[in-house]
């Protein structure tokens, strides 16, 4: 029995004229994660694509899990692909889903007719399916209300598929129809969460992680780098820069007041990263601030990081409690990883009672009294290792 994945995009069927060019990168989008699988023949129909395998070795439950996380698609389904014959539906529908149907106590059945020559109507089709099913199974009864599983019969242009209940997609914009933006990536719950979220809305992902050896290890490096991991697994392949943050850290420590430590180096990551987002043709800076989750992340903190971007600066977090931020964490499989107890560079030389209300001029003087400003962000920009992250490696 031939079977396909059946999959519909949501909001794309909004954009008009457009359509096509976001259907085109979705496919795209799930052609990389598909990578290593093996070959698909993607078709795009009336609201729906399908995705064919070419072969018939390939794991159609692994990709279906991949698929499940790539941004776009809202619900998907593996489907038998038939005939367009009434008995040949009926047939297909109680061989293809009878290991379901055989356990289940209640179904019902849906029927979609986009082919308005086949001589049988939505109902006609849900009457004759659900006929033949009552027979085969003695066990199950109709339950259009509340059913354990739902047979989908769908009539198109060029055959008749058949499915059980549709599992839920990632929902958003397919990445890379919504520009590109480089996300301040520590090791913590936050800002992974951040990266997922901007990638939901299309966004392409660069990150830029600090590290400040030797005061944070090998093993908090690795932290990230397998919480992006996870995010590619959403987002797709992530330019990772990981840049040695020790020497700053160590002028601010040494040269400004204890309570401005988090500001002056917020300030001083911005800059860092607003000159590596250029190189990568970056719009955009993206970090897991959520106000007033901690003293550094004040309105007063906030304006003060911001005047040193040099680009917008988003934070899709912002007014989220810990605990969604958590539940999102936990959704995207990151929870356990960030909570490991390597310390990143955000956790080293932490001030005992950081200011909570700052200006920028007080900013400004502050980080005037570093010595060679400009040479320590040209070493720090210029220390940046590159790591390309696969989402299935």
């Amino acid at each position: 029995m031939k079977e396909i994945i059946l999959l519909k995009d949501g909001e794309l069927a909004l954009k008009g004229l457009n359509r096509s060019t976001f259907e085109d990168m979705l496919i795209k989008n799930m052609r990389d994660r598909l990578k290593g699988l093996g070959e698909f023949k993607f078709v795009k129909s009336q609201s729906t694509i399908t995705a064919e395998p070419q072969s018939e070795d390939i794991d159609l439950d692994e990709a279906v899990l991949r698929i499940q996380k790539v941004f776009g698609i809202v619900g998907i389904s593996r489907a038998a692909v038939c005939e367009k014959d009434i008995h040949k539906i009926t047939h297909t529908a109680c061989e293809y889903l009878a290991d379901e149907l055989m356990f289940a106590k209640t179904f019902k059945v849906k029927a979609k007719r986009s082919d308005k020559k086949f001589p049988f109507d939505s109902p006609a089709i849900c009457d004759e399916v659900g006929g033949a099913i009552l027979s085969k199974f003695r066990n199950i009864k109709v339950d259009v209300h509340n059913p354990e599983i739902t047979v989908t019969v769908e009539v198109r242009d060029r055959f008749a598929y058949i499915h059980g209940t549709q599992l839920k997609g990632a929902g958003g914009m397919p990445t890379g129809t919504g520009g590109r933006a480089c996300v301040l990536i520590s090791g913590g719950i936050d800002s992974p969460v951040a990266a997922y979220m901007m990638s939901k809305r299309g966004v392409k992902l660069t990150a830029v992680h600090f590290a400040s050896p030797p005061y944070t290890s090998e093993l908090a490096e690795q932290k990230v780098h397998e919480l992006l991991g996870k995010v590619a697994q959403y987002s797709g392949r992530i330019n990772l820069f990981t840049v040695r943050f020790t020497e700053l850290q160590e002028a601010i420590r040494d040269f400004c007041p204890e309570e401005m430590f988090t500001v002056t180096m917020r300030r001083m990551m911005m800059k860092v990263a607003s000159r590596i987002a250029s190189w990568q043709g970056c719009d955009a800076l993206i970090t897991g601030e959520s106000l007033g989750q901690v003293a550094s992340q004040t309105i007063n903190a906030l304006k003060c990081t911001d005047e040193c971007a040099g680009l917008p600066v988003f934070r899709p977090v912002i007014g989220m409690d810990k605990s969604e931020i958590v539940e999102i964490s936990r959704k995207i499989d990151a929870f356990d990883i960030s909570i490991r107890p390597y310390e990143d560079c955000c956790t080293v030389f932490t001030p005992r009672h950081p200011r909570t209300r700052p200006t920028p001029e007080y900013a400004r003087e502050i980080e005037a009294l570093i010595p060679d400003e400009d040479k320590l962000l040209e070493e720090a920009v210029s220390s940046a290792k590159l790591k390309i992250i696969e989402a299935y490696e």
